[in-house]
């Protein structure tokens, strides 16, 4: 079984706060090395179809994006893409009642579903390969799918033991997921070693995000992070050029989700009402408000 969510993150805290940077590339070294042999497991060779390289040049204008001012990702009141909690009344409440539907673990399960749905969607949708000009691979998906939960979990964990707590429902469901994705990639033989070198790999980029973004951390050292965990094949090389830009672009945009998350009110989060920048419609610097 998988080690909970919720018991693991103050030993996920205390770590991610040292300054030990030879703890972190150790992180770096296991995270590599998983990655080289769960890639294995999904390589083109396999049941696996790999989708059509994106153009080596950027579609936009990356040195223009995410610049503008963070606000809440809360979605309106009125807005069509919410998700309400069932209304029920009468009998077929009180049946509901009885069996358990309205007590606070199944609305958090419900609540987790939707947080969930809300991070594929922001990871599945060709938008956010086409901005960060990233080939869709299973390595590129696990990663931006590794990086959005981390954004999640760490605003969660600003509400306390509530937040952890129902961080670890989305935990659950994200589990179930890559198992899911695992399995659909064609590994069907020892799936219980993938998963356990998946693991490795979260909790490993969980510890370098959450280090990255202190106050006292190095200025380049989300933007290492980001080379390492989502670009880079191996960790080893520099970007440079496009790929330089892109990386830079993915760390303003990074800050900016967070910053958006710390300003998105307790009820959207744990209802899972809010949606993460829509990377289609992030305006220019030129256009924005600063």
């Amino acid at each position: 079984m998988l080690p909970r969510w919720s018991r693991a993150v103050t030993q996920l805290s205390r770590l991610g706060s040292q300054h030990n940077l030879n703890l972190r590339n150790e992180f770096y070294v296991i995270s590599r090395q998983s990655y080289g042999r769960a890639a294995a497991a999904v390589a083109p060779d396999t049941a696996i179809t790999v989708e059509k390289p994106l153009p080596s040049e950027p579609v936009v204008n990356l040195d223009k994006l995410f610049w503008s001012k963070p606000c809440s990702l809360a979605l309106a009141p009125d807005s069509p893409l919410r998700i309400e909690e069932p209304q029920y009344a009468g009998f077929k409440h009180a049946i509901l009642r009885l069996m358990l539907f309205y007590s606070k673990q199944s609305t958090s399960i419900r609540g987790a579903n939707v947080v969930y749905k809300r991070i594929i969607s922001q990871v599945d949708k060709p938008a956010i390969y086409e901005v960060f000009n990233l080939e869709k691979t299973f390595k590129t998906t696990f990663s931006l799918l590794v990086l959005h939960m981390w954004l999640c979990l760490r605003r969660l964990k600003e509400d306390g033991k509530e937040g952890v707590e129902f961080g670890q429902y989305i935990y659950e469901t994200y589990n179930h997921d890559v198992e899911l994705r695992v399995s659909k990639a064609g590994v069907n033989l020892l799936l219980t070693k993938w998963m356990k070198d998946l693991e490795k790999i979260f909790y490993g980029n969980i510890v370098a995000y959450d280090a990255a973004v202190l106050p006292e951390a190095r200025q380049d050292e989300l933007q290492n992070v980001i080379w390492r965990n989502v670009f880079s094949d191996d960790g080893s090389s520099q970007p440079n050029g496009d790929a330089s830009r892109a990386v830079q672009a993915m760390a303003r945009y990074i800050r900016r989700e967070v910053s958006c998350l710390s300003l998105t009110d307790k009820a959207a989060m744990f209802s899972g009402n809010f949606m993460f920048t829509s990377l289609k419609g992030e305006k220019p610097k030129s256009e924005a408000s600063i």
